[in-house]
């Protein structure tokens, strides 16, 4: 199966792509889960949040975007078929109109999760980087430190795909090992978005990994599921090929001991200057 990772096709469990690991089977061992977080680099937890909680607050999205009227108006709300003409859209933000989907980001079950994972209280950002990615949008492979990187650099992503991601729908890949390039770790990763101007590193999954070594890993998902993983994760994310918007958002959470990087925490986040 050919699957378009950036700006490649790439087979499915050929060379260059092969599958994301699951860590179900440790999720209750948060010595194992902190051992394959600092070895992997990533954790994928299937069904991590209530799967009801999520489609709630996909239906707001939904309902949402209707109102600006992305959607087709000839096909079932629950579909996101893109309205002709339509493009991608960024809901960041606080996003305090979403009741539903904060309620899923800030809930009980994630903090408590994190406070466990990091041993001490957590805190997540006010700022959450919604997105609902057209056919024919990607988007191309950087680590996340390059976006805010002026707090602490022990701060954890958590990518939930809200709603079921199939492979022709793009969801989330990484390159496995990525956390342990230093070179680009020394280089790349210490750059600052709107300090020096640059964003993602590449849109050629291949330049990398023929550059720096790794594989490419994705899969499919379902409402429910998260991706969790550090600031130095290259990742990327398959094309969407359908007329379907493929919704999801990025949250990140930290220590309330460590420095959080201003731009994107209080009531107004100010986000970007670029």
């Amino acid at each position: 199966m050919m699957l378009k990772v950036g700006s490649r096709e790439l087979e499915l469990n050929g060379q260059h792509l092969t599958e994301l690991r699951s860590s179900n089977d440790i999720f209750h061992d948060i010595t194992a889960l902190r051992a394959r977080m600092e070895e992997e680099g990533y954790l994928l937890i299937r069904g991590f949040h209530n799967r009801d909680k999520v489609l709630d607050a996909r239906t707001g999205i939904l309902e949402k975007m209707a109102q600006m009227g992305k959607l087709d108006r000839d096909t079932q709300l629950e579909e996101g078929v893109m309205a002709d003409g339509s493009k991608s859209i960024f809901m960041g933000g606080t996003n305090e109109d979403l009741p539903a989907l904060l309620n899923v980001l800030n809930g009980d079950h994630i903090m408590r999760f994190f406070d466990e994972f990091l041993g001490e209280q957590s805190l997540t950002f006010h700022y959450k980087w919604l997105r609902a990615v057209g056919k024919g949008d990607f988007t191309g492979a950087h680590y996340d430190i390059v976006y805010m990187g002026r707090g602490t650099q022990n701060v954890y992503t958590v990518w939930s795909p809200l709603g079921d991601v199939s492979y022709e729908m793009g969801g989330l890949a990484i390159c496995l090992g990525s956390n342990r390039f230093e070179n680009l770790k020394q280089s790349y990763g210490k750059k600052d978005s709107d300090r020096d101007g640059i964003g993602h590193y590449t849109d050629d999954p291949l330049l990398i990994t023929e550059k720096f070594g790794g594989k490419w890993a994705t899969t499919e998902f379902q409402a429910g599921d998260v991706l969790i993983f550090g600031m130095f994760l290259l990742h990327c994310s398959l094309e969407n090929t359908t007329n379907h918007y493929r919704i999801s958002v990025d949250a990140r959470y930290q220590s309330v001991n460590e420095k959080v990087d201003e731009r994107w925490s209080g009531k107004k986040p100010k986000g970007h200057s670029n």
